[in-house]
């Protein structure tokens, strides 16, 4: 094979590796490892140590390579949503329609997610390659500002990529940024409050990029070949990580405030979703769900032992409003007042809210002594080809208007709900939504809160989504440092602490799957005093300021760009 066959195979594969290693940072693996190690192949195209003796790098096209090797595998659960509609209950074969359209779905999210990858690997390319001479025979002082230079531009660009990423294109797709990759680095994640989850994302990039740098100039001073051997900006990594660090083990050791107790009880159903469509098992899906809410808050010898019962996104088979007449009239009332006045507590379910003008709310409604004293939170971000089609009318999103044939409305308050007793607001999520901390931020009030969110991962089956979903969720968490309350149809069903630890969840003590019908009772200690991150208040402030600093920088290098002769 010729040197020129030989490095074309090599600008192929280093790529694909990239994106390959980075799949084992994420729930099935959870290889911290792999978190800081996976750039180093990518790097090694887009910053060549030598000339490419004329074969073109096309950065774009080798990010997207390093984007679709990550997503492919790392988003396989999506296909399992159209096999659902088939009829799938299980990886069993359900024909060839749902099969396509959920290869089909896979495919097309990936390809989309991975032009991000091409655009951050094209900037960082173009405008944040070192000069290996600026770095291997200069002096110590220019070679370090070159390097952390083009470090903070390359980890600025991969930060501004996924705010990119999780906010444009149907309202974006934000899952599986790399700050979500360190969802067990306890200590590290806590940076969450004061940059966000995309800002965690900088780290990583920063240092890989650093190292990178670093080993050029030693490789190069060990070849004879260069004289500047500082590790100056490596350091500079490590204070960096040292500061974060910091900031983690501070708040993980710090004496915890005042708080008041929420006695809490999620039931899980675990309710396949072909079966929650067909209306056959109703009358039981109701039953278990009294069955088990009075076994764990109905009240004994006057003293009721929950405050607060919660079931899941899509809880009730039949829509709260009962708009298609699909139970005797006014049995919804008399099914909630009869369970309410079993105990002292409240009662938060997700159902769908169908109204006489014809809009429908995906909704979580809370509650308090009878069918009648409620409160309504209709969903403000909204799954698109889930629960609503963009482009309804134009090909070739018109195609599946057999497959959705009306959109969800969304909701436009972010108000907190208000839980009576104790008296503390309730942040309520639906699904999607414990993922956005854009959209969780606009409930933030300096009240005692705790964020309950409810969702039906039904739709992936017994897949791996459910712990990515969980390990997204986390972060709204850390970034308001409000308690949550996970409750699920089908898992992880769990309780999370302010500083993103999963303090007690529902699983099978036998297997450890968390597959299964059941009940979980905790207490959320709700901090008295509401505290205002600066994520609460700023929101994506970091996201937003790299994403303008690598504006800015393309804008003067087209501003400055030499006049050609």
């Amino acid at each position: 094979m010729t040197d020129s066959k030989q490095l074309r195979l090599f600008l192929l594969l280093a790529p694909l590796l990239s994106g390959f290693i980075l799949v084992f940072a994420f729930p099935g693996w959870n290889s911290n490892l792999a978190v800081w190690v996976w750039l180093f192949p990518m790097l090694a195209v887009l910053w060549a140590w030598r000339d490419l003796e004329g074969v073109k790098v096309r950065p774009f096209w080798r990010g997207y390579l390093a984007g679709l090797a990550f997503f492919l595998p790392n988003l396989w659960w999506v296909r399992h949503s159209s096999r659902v509609i088939g009829g799938a209950y299980d990886d069993s074969w359900v024909g060839w329609g749902p099969e396509l359209m959920g290869f089909g779905a896979v495919i097309g999210l990936s390809a989309y997610c991975a032009v991000y990858f091409g655009l951050w690997a094209w900037f960082t390319h173009r405008f944040a390659r070192p000069r290996v001479k600026t770095l291997t025979k200069d002096a110590w002082w220019p070679s370090v500002l070159h390097s952390l230079r083009c470090a903070f531009l390359a980890a600025a660009a991969w930060v501004a990529c996924e705010w990119l990423r999780s906010t444009t294109v149907f309202t974006g797709f934000g899952w599986n940024g790399l700050g979500v990759a360190m969802h067990r680095n306890l200590v590290l994640i806590q940076a969450a409050d004061f940059v966000g989850v995309m800002g965690l994302s900088f780290l990583p990039v920063f240092t890989a990029c650093t190292v990178w740098n670093t080993l050029t100039r030693l490789i190069y001073a060990y070849r004879g070949e260069g004289t500047c051997k500082t590790r100056l900006d490596f350091t500079v990594a490590l204070i960096l990580m040292l500061v974060a660090a910091g900031h983690g083990m501070l708040q993980l050791t710090a004496k915890p405030g005042e708080s008041v107790k929420v006695r809490t009880v999620m039931v899980q159903p675990n309710v396949a979703q072909v079966d929650a469509w067909t209306g056959r098992l109703t009358e039981q899906i109701y039953g278990r769900l009294d069955k088990f809410t009075r076994m764990y808050a109905s009240a004994r010898d006057g003293k009721t032992p929950a405050d607060l019962v919660i079931w899941p996104e899509s809880a009730l088979p039949v829509n709260i409003n009962d708009k298609f007449h699909q139970l005797p009239e006014g049995w919804h009332t008399r099914y909630f007042d009869d369970l309410l006045h079993s105990g002292d507590f409240a009662l938060l379910t997700g159902t769908e809210i169908l109204q006489e003008d014809d809009k429908a709310h995906v909704s979580a409604v809370l509650f308090h002594g009878n069918a009648a004293s409620r409160q309504d939170y209709h969903k403000v971000h909204l799954v698109p080809f889930g629960e609503y089609l963009p482009l309804r009318d134009i090909p070739p999103f018109s195609f599946l208007r057999g497959v959705l044939p009306g959109d969800f409305t969304p909701g436009v308050q972010t108000e907190p709900l208000r839980l009576m007793k104790p008296d503390v607001q309730i942040i309520p999520l639906i699904c999607f939504e414990d993922t956005v901390g854009r959209v969780a931020r606009k409930f933030a009030r300096e009240q005692p809160q705790m964020i309950v969110s409810l969702s039906n991962d039904g739709w992936f089956l017994n897949s791996i989504e459910t712990e990515v979903h969980l390990a997204n969720a986390i972060f709204r968490a850390i970034e308001l440092r409000r308690p949550m309350a996970r409750a699920t149809n089908t898992g992880v069903t769990c309780f999370i602490d302010t500083h993103g630890r999963v303090t007690s969840r529902l699983d099978d003590p036998d297997t450890g799957t968390s597959f299964l019908e059941g009940v979980l009772p905790g207490e959320v200690h709700v901090p008295l005093k509401g505290e205002m991150t600066v994520y609460a208040r700023f929101g994506d402030w970091f996201a937003i300021s790299m994403l303008l600093v690598c504006i800015a920088t393309w804008f003067s290098a087209r501003l400055f760009r030499p006049a050609t002769s």
